[in-house]
């Protein structure tokens, strides 16, 4: 039975059983619910297809959330990647719209799969979707990548956090981004250490985030965080498949993570007292929503 104690421990069990981080999770997984690891699959499956369904939600025509201070930003984005010559590459501009897409559905009360939270729903759809459905990946192939994503969860909440009240924004996007990064490297044929090396990447590259939600509504800049997020992991992602070392290893950067969190002013941590929700536009567009305090 696994721990989920550490990152490198999977890492290490995974070897052992010259198998993927996924496969002995599910296996893991199956054993504790005491159900057949092909039941799990297809629940997991279903998850997946959530996500296929919110892009598309969240870039409808008029989708805006119930505050008015976010909608279209995913179909805007999806409409630049349609014209192509992105700065980006067409890859990246579609990924970074089918995340800010999730963000709107999510923001509209919109269904969405929580991964792990729902103001970071939009990172690992905006990766998976994207390889899904512009790649030629099998699908089974990428919704087992999911338990990667998941298990390494476990790990990070487990050892420092995934919630922005607790750790700041980098404890949210930071570690959707790292989840989304392993899962990628998984899913396009890496090793577990690779994996491993991709979450690490990412948390590294948005360690100190802060989480400053305007008006105190996971909104703004959640939505355009979540298209950042996107990037950083496949950005993380790459950087692993060419065989870059992480030079300091991931349940280190966890623990790092977790020291900047806790030391993180309680403003910066989700109660819009701090950052951009406190500037004089932050301050204004709360008045907007809910009338001068």
């Amino acid at each position: 039975m696994l721990t989920y104690d550490t990152i490198r421990g999977l890492v290490e069990q995974a070897a052992r059983e010259n198998k993927k981080i996924s496969e002995i999770c599910l296996q893991d997984q199956a054993q504790q619910l005491e159900r057949e690891p092909e039941d799990l699959f297809r629940q997991m499956d279903e998850s997946f297809q959530v996500m296929v369904d919110s892009v598309q939600s969240g870039k409808k025509e008029g989708l805006h959330s119930t505050s008015g201070l976010t909608g279209g930003e995913g179909k805007k984005m999806a409409d630049y990647a349609d014209r192509g010559g992105s700065v980006m590459g067409d890859f990246m501009a579609r990924a970074t719209a089918r995340a800010l897409s999730v963000s709107n559905c999510n923001a509209a009360m919109g269904k969405i799969v929580a991964t792990p939270t729902a103001g970071s729903c939009g990172i690992l759809p905006g990766c998976l979707v994207s390889l899904y459905e512009d790649r030629t990946i099998d699908r089974r192939d990428i919704v087992l990548s999911i338990f990667t994503a998941g298990a390494f969860g476990i790990v990070i909440a487990q050892h420092a956090s995934i919630a922005g009240a607790q750790g700041g924004c980098q404890a949210e996007c930071g570690s959707a981004s790292g989840m989304a990064a392993a899962a990628v490297v998984e899913a396009m044929g890496g090793t577990p250490q690779m994996c491993a090396n991709a979450l690490g990447m990412a948390i590294v590259n948005q360690m100190g985030l802060v989480c400053d939600p305007v008006a105190g509504l996971v909104e703004i800049p959640c939505v355009k965080r979540n298209a950042s997020g996107t990037a950083i992991a496949l950005c993380s992602a790459d950087m692993a498949l060419a065989g870059i070392d992480l030079k300091i290893p991931v349940d280190e950067c966890i623990g790092a993570m977790k020291a900047v969190g806790d030391s993180m002013s309680p403003s910066l941590k989700e109660t819009a007292g701090g950052g951009l929700a406190a500037t004089e536009t932050g301050r204004l567009l709360r008045e907007k929503v809910f009338g001068k305090q």
